[in-house]
């Protein structure tokens, strides 16, 4: 388990989630984030920084209504691991439910008019 860092500084290894804006508004009502791959899979899906736009287009073209949860490790309760997939490197999984206090910034995600994302220039 990653170390906790409750300082509320810029976490430089800052993981994203790609979600609903929906989804994230019913964890909000909860006080804690959840998705169906936690169950599923026993896993939160996330990326890098440098991983969300080709995962992005990987998994959500042209789906819109969508949000990055920008996510602080060192404050995350549950564990991650960072987990090798076939052909595509290492990702982060959050290995238990989200608690919101870890999540620093939430940036609204829609695809461009081809369908395709593109990087936000919010996390600039």
């Amino acid at each position: 388990m990653l170390q906790k860092n409750k300082k509320g500084d810029r976490d430089m290894n800052t993981i994203i989630h790609i979600t609903s804006r929906e989804k994230w508004l019913q964890g909000q009502e909860k006080g804690i984030y959840r998705c169906e791959s936690l169950d599923t899979e026993g896993f939160i899906h996330c990326s890098k920084i440098e991983q969300v736009v080709t995962t992005a287009n990987r998994f959500f073209r042209g789906q819109g209504g969508l949000v990055l949860l920008a996510i602080a490790p060192s404050l995350v309760d549950a564990e991650i691991k960072q987990d090798k997939v076939p052909s595509h490197g290492c990702f982060p999984h959050i290995y238990g439910e989200l608690n919101l206090d870890a999540v620093i910034r939430v940036v609204t995600f829609e695809p461009n008019e081809e369908g395709e994302f593109e990087f936000p220039v919010e996390f600039g």
